[in-house]
């Protein structure tokens, strides 16, 4: 029985005296993880990028068949781990549209939930930029985002009790409501935070040898990102405005305004690491727009009271009907999905496979770093963001 050769055979079968190999990673730093990608180069130049995955296996959907869907909620926040609060939503609303309880939500909940997913995307892309920085050779971007993060991870673990893996919202409400105080402390990082973005930007987004590593570099053209299922700053960094938020009008988003940041090209061409790095930066100014705004109701509106109770609609029991259903929503890097199988029996899933935004995003890699220098190989996979946790999941 003949076995069909793969891509990867043709390449190293014929390769040339001038190639040679090279592999970066999975312990490389400019890797983002334990992640390997073989290079076949010609001296400087990539001629062919292969990634190999697989090496922070979580055994997610594996768990799910013998868990609770309550209890695959703390599974839910390792996945993509710099954006817990964001996978547990999508997770909860799925569950909660299965069971046809999704509009008895609370009002004041789902403000509460936005208002900690956005803190969370905001931390997210903090780490996204100041790594890139680090990736180019900037240093001091890289500790200013730290240092900023630090304080949302403060405010995140008061309202939670952890720093990363927050097991916060659960299906049906929340597991605490706000700490009292907390809204003061969040318009006073908000006030904090707003000149430090400015001076971020001056250092890093307006810098001209950051422009010169990124501008015109891993240029994704949109057709090919659509064909490739990128979703989030890599697809809105090809220019076309696609935002859950906006397209799904999901939980308390519809309510609230704010931009869609798209890449234009302004320094390079649409689509290069500039692009994919510029949504990024935007985006944090329009999550500060949403809190402002969450705060605001959450103040005004819908005051805090004894009579709240952010468990008063946890259901007793979790048994959906019998049913297939897909949810997604809109992470820091891009579509997140969760398809559920429910058997109507018994309160474990049948099945739940999760739809990993950044696997279909590294996907792309060896499309767009065909002929570039090994530097810029660096750069293009720091534009596009990935977290292993999810790719592997």
């Amino acid at each position: 029985m003949q076995v069909k050769k793969t891509r990867y055979d043709q390449l190293t079968e014929n390769l040339q005296p001038e190639e040679m190999i090279i592999n970066m990673g999975p312990q490389h730093p400019s890797t983002h993880g334990v992640l390997r990608l073989e290079l076949i180069t010609d001296g400087e130049i990539v001629k062919e990028v292969i990634p190999h995955m697989g090496y922070l296996h979580r055994c997610f959907e594996k768990h799910c068949e013998s868990l609770t869907y309550q209890q695959i909620i703390p599974f839910v926040d390792r996945m993509d781990y710099l954006a817990s609060m964001n996978n547990d939503h999508a997770f909860v609303m799925g569950v909660e549209r299965m069971m046809g309880i999704d509009k008895d939500i609370p009002k004041r909940v789902e403000y509460i939930r936005v208002l900690v997913c956005e803190l969370n995307r905001i931390a997210s892309h903090l780490i996204a930029i100041g790594t890139y920085g680090i990736d180019i050779g900037a240093f001091t971007p890289f500790l200013w985002c730290f240092r900023d993060r630090e304080h949302i991870m403060n405010m995140l673990e008061w309202a939670s009790g952890s720093r990363m893996l927050y097991n916060y919202i659960w299906v049906g409400g929340l597991f605490y409501d706000l700490p009292v105080g907390f809204e003061e402390r969040c318009r006073e990082f908000v006030s904090y935070f707003k000149p430090k973005l400015t001076e971020l930007n001056q250092l890093l987004t307006d810098n001209q040898i950051f422009i010169s590593r990124t501008a015109g570099v891993g240029i994704l053209p949109l057709d090919v990102a659509i064909n490739y299922g990128c979703s989030g700053p890599m697809l809105r960094g090809s220019g076309l405005k696609w935002d859950l938020r906006r397209t799904d009008e999901y939980s308390a988003y519809p309510e609230l305004e704010f931009d869609i940041p798209v890449g234009k090209g302004e320094m390079g061409k649409s689509g290069d690491c500039w692009d994919r790095y510029k949504v990024r930066a935007d985006e944090v100014s329009e999550s500060i727009r949403i809190i402002e705004q969450c705060l605001d109701r959450l103040q005004k509106e819908l005051k805090r009271g004894p009579e709240f109770d952010p468990r008063a609609k946890l259901p007793k029991k979790i048994i959906p009907k019998e049913q297939d259903f897909y949810i997604r929503a809109e992470n820091p890097r891009g579509e997140l999905g969760y398809y559920f199988i429910s058997d109507g029996k018994s309160e474990i899933p049948k099945r739940v496979k999760a739809r990993a935004p950044s696997f279909n995003n590294l996907s792309v890699l060896p499309e767009i770093t065909r002929g570039v220098l090994i530097a810029d190989l660096v750069a293009i996979l720091g534009s596009v963001d990935i977290v292993l946790g999810e790719v592997d999941r």
